[in-house]
């Protein structure tokens, strides 16, 4: 039988003895299911993570630190309590929770309470909270900050708390210091051996013309014999300068501050500003 085609032929297919056994079967009824039901029939992975309805456990894990600062005139305690999630497993995760600063001193009582109820209010929010360190430490004292033990500088109270937040997460993980490597220490032991040879080069230097017998006019060796108490003074002292410069935390007396590590470790090795705690070099 012939079939009159009125419209244009765009395609075509060949129908198989298979599409025409398809077409003849009855159609089988489809159960529709809402979105919801669909996604709770997927597998879950039960991996906790730290949002603002955890309720605090009875007891937390912490650490405590001391702050002893000139512009106090007791020291401060710092305690951070941290919250284990998916404890026992391969996401076993130690967040802070929450932060604590106790001290005799009442001066700072106001404005620390309310410091820590904002920062624990931060931790227990979750998220990356890593940006309170930053924040902190670029707090500066407008009367001016104080030196550590160890030359590094604190611009402000509250500079040093981050930088106790930042030495915690630290310790728990949360944030990665990137250490140096093998070859930047390698070059940063060569030039503090560089910086000792020199010093103790210049100290032998100054130290020679004393034991030079010279002749002198009359009434000068009295006044040599007179002084002669006060030389083993100055060279004990240049003794010390080289002592202080030996492989121990400090640094010489005579370095400046580092912009980089803020540690007072800077100094001038052939006419270029060295640091001596972190390699930074102002040459490159």
């Amino acid at each position: 039988m012939a079939v009159k085609i009125d419209k244009k032929i765009k395609g075509y297919s060949v129908l198989t003895p298979e599409d025409k056994a398809r077409e003849s079967a009855p159609a089988v009824p489809v159960e529709s299911i809402s979105r919801a039901k669909a996604e709770a029939e997927l597998p879950k992975a039960d991996i906790i993570h730290m949002h603002e309805r955890i309720e605090r456990p009875e007891v937390l894990i912490g650490s405590t630190y001391k702050i002893k600062s000139p512009l106090v005139e007791h020291a401060m305690y710092v305690t951070i309590n941290d919250i284990v999630l998916n404890a026992g497993t391969e996401h076993e995760l130690r967040r802070p929770f929450e932060i604590f600063v106790n001290s005799k001193s009442m001066e700072h009582f106001q404005w620390i309470v309310a410091l820590t109820r904002i920062m624990s209010a931060v931790f227990r929010k979750g998220g990356d909270v890593t940006f309170l360190v930053d924040e902190m430490k670029a707090v500066f004292d407008p009367r001016g900050g104080y030196f550590k033990a160890g030359g590094v500088y604190m611009p402000s109270l509250v500079a040093e708390l981050g930088a106790i937040v930042e030495e915690h997460m630290k310790s728990i993980g949360l944030i990665h210091d990137p250490e140096m490597s093998d070859h930047q220490r390698a070059i940063l032991a060569e030039k503090r051996a560089q910086y000792e040879n020199r010093a103790k080069k210049n100290s032998d230097v100054s130290s020679s013309p004393a034991s030079t017998p010279s002749l002198a006019p009359a009434g000068e060796g009295a006044r040599r014999a007179e002084g002669g108490a006060s030389a083993p003074a100055a060279n004990s002292e240049r003794e010390e300068d080289i002592a202080i410069t030996g492989d121990g935390t400090s640094f010489p007396p005579s370095a400046t501050l580092c912009h980089k590590c803020n540690t007072k470790a800077l100094v001038i090795m052939d006419g270029c500003a060295t640091c001596l705690n972190c390699g930074y070099s102002k040459c490159g």
